[in-house]
């Protein structure tokens, strides 16, 4: 198995803000909006550079898909940024009626998605916005692994046209993809080759497979790890190549069961080849108040929940 290095926890809404950064300086059609959250978004250095650039729009998100919107019209690339709750569910109408519908070039960058984003609870946990943004015709859905993938995410997302759902997250995580990774829109990464069993897994949840692909090759599994970071579209070739290999798959992410990645992969595989599958995922549920930590046990999202889930799914191979 091949061994991946952790260079240091950073998150997620870090690579965000550097992304920004360096399009400041390369792109001057890039302009950013912010629902009174700078911060946390990390654009402070984007906006020290290009106050012109830059729109503070407050508690108004609503308010903020339309003015993005507007701006397309005029060439801009827009990026709105908040938290990822509020980036979705508080203004879905908004981006249903004026972004994608209208086919505008706006990009909704989302930080603090999931659980993870921990002790402020589960008004702010959304675990239902990837099933919301990928039911949008022309919608592309991406949730990154770390500080370099976001970053890379974040530039590339610049020169794609169309409407753009990238998810991010609050936490330090572990930082292993290369430092300028090449980022394609719709093509997985194969991180780890196996032949017992693919483990897909998107955003947070990544790092989670590769370590409990390394428990698994102790016990004499081998296990294909999949990173995919773009939910729509859906990378359906490198998918069933590896599912018509290894016979079973495990998807993993920090999301509902119910309309994420698992569901996507599901509905992948009952078109083209039916095969066990386990998800890990809420089952349903909101979440509550909690360090990053606990919640991720408690809810069963980390590297003992993927490896527990394998043990299932082998038992289900014909």
């Amino acid at each position: 198995m091949k061994k991946y290095i952790d260079q240091g926890k950073k998150d997620t809404r870090s690579g965000f803000g550097a992304g920004m950064t360096e399009l400041g300086r390369s792109n001057p059609k890039v302009v950013a909006l912010c629902a009174d959250l700078v911060g946390s978004l990390k654009i402070e250095q984007f906006i020290e550079e290009n106050p012109e650039r830059f729109f503070q729009v407050g508690i108004a998100e609503a308010n903020m898909m339309g003015i993005a919107a507007g701006l397309t019209i005029g060439g801009y690339i827009p990026f709105t940024g908040t938290f990822a709750n509020f980036s979705t569910g508080r203004v879905y109408d908004q981006i249903r009626q004026s972004i994608a519908y209208s086919d505008k070039n706006v990009k909704i960058c989302a930080s603090h998605a999931g659980l993870t984003l921990g002790e402020d609870g589960a008004t702010h946990q959304i675990l239902e916005d990837i099933g919301m943004m990928k039911m949008l015709p022309g919608m592309t859905v991406i949730n990154t692994c770390d500080f370099n993938q976001t970053k890379a995410a974040t530039l590339a997302i610049a020169e794609h046209h169309g409407p753009v759902y990238l998810r991010f997250g609050r936490p330090k995580v572990p930082n292993f993809t290369p430092t300028d990774p090449k980022f394609e829109i719709g093509k997985g990464v194969l991180l780890n080759e196996g032949s017992d069993v693919t483990i897909v897994a998107t955003g947070h949840l990544v790092w989670e497979a590769l370590v409990a692909a390394e428990a698994l090759e102790n016990q004499g599994i081998s296990a294909e790890v999949i990173n995919i970071h773009t939910i729509k579209p859906l990378d359906e070739k490198m998918l069933l190549a590896s599912i018509r290999k290894t016979g079973c798959v495990v998807t993993a992410e920090e999301h509902n069961f119910l309309g994420g990645l698992g569901e996507s992969v599901a509905r992948t595989l009952s078109q083209h080849h039916p095969a066990p599958q386990e998800l890990v995922a809420t089952q349903d549920t909101f979440g509550e108040s909690g360090t990053a930590d606990q919640l991720m046990e408690k809810y069963g999202l980390n590297n003992k929940a993927i490896e527990k889930a394998v043990l299932q799914v082998l038992k289900r191979k014909a």
